[in-house]
């Protein structure tokens, strides 16, 4: 009965996103993306599944036959739901990559969010939408992909893929997995998604109050906590980090308060602060850069630029007369090299109910963190918290406090921004344990 149900569940989001796609463009970009899918794959997989060169005698294999042979190279697939899921996987996925060279590296997102920004990572040799989960869907993409491993990242807990993955005897691993007591798993409704639940090989979790949970309904043995791989991709980010010359120069010798992925609850949080500290720069790198949006913020933030009309000289070319204070960031992938600038650090989203976005990024660099209420299913936010590395505020007037007592207070500054890079440099290594763990199990 409730395979029954998960099954309409499905049909009727398929059809919601095909209804929806008749005007919304992330709609419309997500069933685009699914036409043809399966002989595409088929096509570019024959290619990549050439078999290997092999000592005389072994080559001109047909791909038929060289599919059982041990000339072809193995295939790791990957999956993410949207962005945020591969930054996660990441690490673990570049880790592989330089270890089995040999290997082919599948990626799929569910989210046109993912697979929009990374369709040309050049980290994986195919990247593709995952289709709709269906028995058959499950079944032909497994047929044309069959995986030597695959590697799901934190949660998407579709029935068919992972059941067909389980019946095949495929390893599937769950990274930096975390639970929480209200998910159906833990329900007494949830008898689906504990079958699910057990379609995963191993399950690497980040937290023991994750791995305590799991133990209840009777999943011990096939559960690691390590950690959140997310430490490792932030750390490796901070290492590797180069210049920006532009943002050099527009901060100055100024203290810089950069906002990250910021929706337009923060930005009203943030204007007045901005407007009325010329001394400062602000640096705003906004979730959404559509037009009406970047225009929206220009109008809250009197004496702001956007990043693609400035260069450096431009002193007193505003509009409103002055120095421009604000700098508008209107491109994608700049914001975790940003964080590098700032003496405050401030990450959106805490005021919708989405909550908060990435807040590693910032503390990596040894930064203070602040962030709205919406704060509670992230427990990196929490413990940065609890260490002193971040600040939550419910409004524009703590914001400004906070803000004014971490300018004014270098005591109060030097401890926040230590404990904060201390707080992430203590969390990394779950990339490693993971890499340990398959090569003991020698999959690829």
């Amino acid at each position: 009965m409730h395979l029954f149900f998960y099954t309409i569940f499905c049909w009727l989001y398929q059809l919601a996103v095909r209804i929806a796609a008749l005007w919304n463009p992330k709609a419309r970009r997500w069933v685009r993306g699914r036409k043809g899918i399966f002989p595409q794959l088929r096509t570019q997989l024959e290619a990549l599944r050439a078999p290997l060169p092999q000592p005389s005698g072994q080559e001109g294999i047909p791909f038929a036959m060289a599919s059982a042979s041990p000339a072809q190279p193995p295939l790791i697939w990957m999956h993410c739901a949207s962005l945020g899921e591969f930054e996660q996987g990441r690490p673990v996925l570049e880790s592989l990559r330089a270890r089995h060279p040999h290997a082919r590296i599948l990626l799929s997102f569910f989210s046109p969010s993912g697979y929009e920004v990374r369709k040309e990572y050049p980290g994986a040799d195919l990247i593709t939408y995952l289709p709709m989960d269906s028995k058959a869907n499950a079944r032909q993409f497994l047929d044309i992909v069959n995986p030597s491993l695959v590697i799901w990242v934190k949660y998407e807990y579709w029935y068919y893929y992972l059941t067909a993955l389980k019946k095949r005897q495929i390893p599937t691993l769950l990274i930096s997995g975390i639970f929480r007591p209200g998910q159906p798993f833990f329900k007494w409704y949830g008898r689906l998604h504990r079958y699910i639940l057990d379609s995963f090989t191993h399950l690497f979790v980040q937290n023991q109050a994750s791995a305590d949970l799991l133990q209840k309904i009777g999943f011990s043995r096939q559960v690691t906590v390590n950690g959140d791989t997310r430490f490792d991709r932030v750390a490796t980010i901070a290492a590797a980090f180069s210049p920006l010359p532009n943002i050099e120069a527009f901060c100055g010798h100024h203290p810089v308060v950069v906002a990250g992925s910021t929706w337009d609850a923060d930005e009203e949080e943030l204007d007045h602060y901005a407007n009325t500290h010329p001394e400062l720069r602000f640096i705003i790198a906004p979730h959404e850069i559509g037009e009406d949006h970047l225009k929206d913020i220009g109008k809250l933030f009197k004496y702001s630029v956007r990043y693609s009309r400035w260069t450096p000289g431009d002193a007193n070319g505003h509009p409103n007369g002055g120095t421009p204070n604000t700098l508008i960031i209107d491109n994608i992938g700049m914001l975790s090299r940003l964080y590098r600038y700032a003496h405050i650090t401030y990450v959106g989203g805490g005021f919708g109910s989405d909550g908060i976005h990435n807040v590693l990024e910032a503390a990596v660099y040894s930064k203070p963190v602040v962030f709205g209420p919406v704060y509670d299913k992230f427990q990196e936010a929490t413990e940065l918290l609890e260490t002193g590395g971040a600040f939550s505020v419910d409004n524009a007037l703590e914001l400004e406090k906070t803000f004014n007592d971490l300018l004014k207070d270098p005591g109060l500054y030097g401890q926040s921004a230590a404990a904060a890079g201390r707080y992430v440099q203590e969390k990394t290594g779950a990339t490693q344990a993971i890499l340990q763990f398959i090569a003991a199990s020698k999959w690829v």
